[in-house]
């Protein structure tokens, strides 16, 4: 479904029971809400209703120019749920899914039942601003993630996952190559813009 924002769309699956406990699942760079097609049965199974979030720019989410940061990210989750009028949900964020669970915590905590934040920092990484920069500078030359398709696969996926599911692993190349430009390198000056560490308490 998508979901009118201002000048936009977003789009998100709700699908389960309608009495259950929510889960609110957001996916990493250049990925979408497909990318969690497994963990939605057992899920469901238990119980629970899920809810998956294209961030804007990924999936079928529309893109926005410019640089994003973390807030505003975590803004598109907390309008979503305010629009589909779900109080709180448990969260989980892979990778930027989880770098943007911290400030939805942050920002958003009341609406949270719980959080597992998976594969993620607390900061924008040390050291890394020149791989980005390749990365980025890589996407604006071609005006397409394509050129990052195989060399992402090969850092989420062994020889052998591609083997024994060749139509999976060609299923989420397709959805990195078509992650817009605008989605990819807003969300990657997020990553490399961000700090939660002084917002921790002993």
């Amino acid at each position: 479904m998508l979901l009118p924002l201002a000048g936009r769309r977003l789009y998100y699956d709700l699908t389960g029971p309608e009495d259950g406990p929510v889960v609110c699942i957001t996916h990493s760079l250049a990925s979408d809400g497909g990318s969690w097609a497994e963990q939605l049965p057992p899920l469901l199974e238990a119980g629970f209703r899920v809810l998956r979030l294209d961030m804007r720019g990924h999936g079928g989410s529309d893109p926005v120019y410019g640089d994003y940061t973390m807030q505003a990210l975590a803004a598109d989750v907390a309008a979503v749920l305010d629009a589909l009028t779900l109080p709180r949900v448990h969260y989980v964020g892979l990778s930027i899914g989880g770098m943007i669970g911290q400030a939805f915590a942050i920002e958003h905590g009341a609406k949270l039942i719980s959080a597992m934040w998976c594969d993620t920092l607390p900061a924008s990484p040390t050291g890394a601003v020149a791989m980005w920069d390749e990365r980025m500078n890589t996407v604006r030359r071609a005006n397409s993630l394509e050129p990052l398709a195989d060399t992402t696969m090969e850092r989420w996926f062994t020889d052998a996952f591609r083997a024994s599911r060749p139509g999976r692993w060609k299923q989420i190349r397709d959805t990195i190559a078509a992650t817009t430009p605008a989605g990819y390198l807003g969300c990657s000056a997020a990553i490399m813009n961000f700090e939660f560490t002084g917002n921790c308490h002993p």
